[in-house]
């Protein structure tokens, strides 16, 4: 089942309960990497900007993705904005350009997707566009290979689609797993070749997944530099009513995102963290302590030379980075110098440049 509200103001007021969303930043309002990114669509698949939203691309379309304070009244000041800065009017039969968002198994067991008992879910998103445009939402399921995709259409005003997914209850032995992992997947299909649209659009159902039919019938985003895509308020619930777009405290949506990505900024200059010692003259170990997260994170550095290791005497700065010991909460920081008078054993901590940053990644 497929509705539109053309008016953004205008939404379904039915009494639900917290927690009902299970889309993580639907109001688009967390952007810890970057609040804009050129040349998007280069990379097969990455995270830009907002967090949780990902792209996967392979075209020889280009665009600016970018958080911007363009959100309907009364829902989101921001919303995710994709501008066509190179069109893609060849389109080769392999290619596509997603926008997606990847939730883990342990988060959905509410659908209970794959066994008897499974239940209908409704995504509904705000939507608007220069020009317009149907695209497909795509619900999969990463466990079993079992999709769904509906189309939508895009006008150059803010409208609220409301896309309703049947339950599927498939053969009663592919629940979904209850774990840490990828396992319901959506995906805004904005550009696709023949081997994503040549077939007939699986809409009525969940069905084993077949290229052809997952985005048949969609327009591309890539036809002219002077397309624009703009989306917000996105959330997906069980049930085939969509209610009124759960409003989130910024905290709470960004305690959720730090389970999937942490940059640590630092903010002033020589900003202090982490208690630790001399193991050598020129290595020094760290123990730094952050939000659990999903998975033992990957960590990186702005630059080694961001860093410094200091004690009551001596300032050091860093020659490299790099970390060991890891958990999904805790791990060592060893820094290492050119060997310039720190005694082995005693007490340092490090410190950072202001605006230098560690970002941790433990996303799906």
């Amino acid at each position: 089942m497929s509705r539109s509200r053309d008016n953004a103001d205008a939404v379904t007021t039915v009494p639900s309960g917290v927690g009902r969303n299970m889309v993580i930043n639907g109001a688009m309002n967390v952007a810890q990497r970057a609040t804009s990114v050129t040349g998007v669509g280069a990379t097969a698949a990455h995270y830009p900007t907002l967090d949780r939203w990902i792209i996967e691309a392979s075209t020889a379309g280009r665009a600016t993705m970018s958080q911007t304070a363009d959100g309907p009244n009364g829902i989101s000041a921001n919303c995710i904005k994709l501008d066509c800065t190179t069109a893609d009017t060849s389109i080769a039969a392999g290619e596509y350009f997603l926008l997606e968002q990847r939730l883990e198994g342990q988060n959905v067991q509410r659908i209970g997707k794959g066994v008897a008992g499974a239940k209908e879910v409704t995504v509904s998103f705000y939507v608007k566009a220069n020009a317009a445009f149907d695209f497909a939402l795509e619900v999969l399921d990463n466990d079993d290979g079992r999709t769904c995709s509906k189309l939508f259409s895009t006008t150059t005003d803010w409208v609220r689609q409301e896309l309703t997914f049947p339950a599927d209850v498939d053969d009663g032995s592919s629940p979904i797993a209850d774990n840490n992992a990828q396992t319901i997947r959506l995906f805004f299909w904005l550009h696709g070749g023949t081997t994503y649209t040549g077939g007939t659009l699986q809409s009525g159902s969940f069905a084993n997944q077949v290229n052809a039919n997952r985005a048949a019938g969609i327009d591309s985003f890539f036809s002219s530099t002077d397309n624009n895509f703009f989306i917000t308020g996105v959330q997906m619930e069980v049930g085939p009513v969509a209610t009124e777009f759960e409003q989130e405290d910024f905290d709470v949506t960004y305690q959720k995102c730090l389970r999937y990505t942490n940059k640590l900024v630092f903010t002033t200059t020589s900003t202090a963290f982490g208690l630790g010692y001399a193991e050598s003259t020129s290595q020094h170990r760290t123990p730094f302590l952050f939000p659990k997260m999903r998975a033992v994170p990957t960590v990186t550095f702005s630059g080694a030379t961001d860093f410094a290791a200091v004690n009551a005497t001596t300032s050091v700065t860093s020659t490299g980075m790099s970390v060991s010991a890891m958990s999904d909460s805790m791990g060592l920081i060893l820094l290492t110098d050119s060997g310039a008078g720190m005694t082995v054993n005693q007490p340092l901590y490090v410190r950072a440049a202001s605006g230098k940053f560690i970002m941790l990644d433990s996303e799906l």
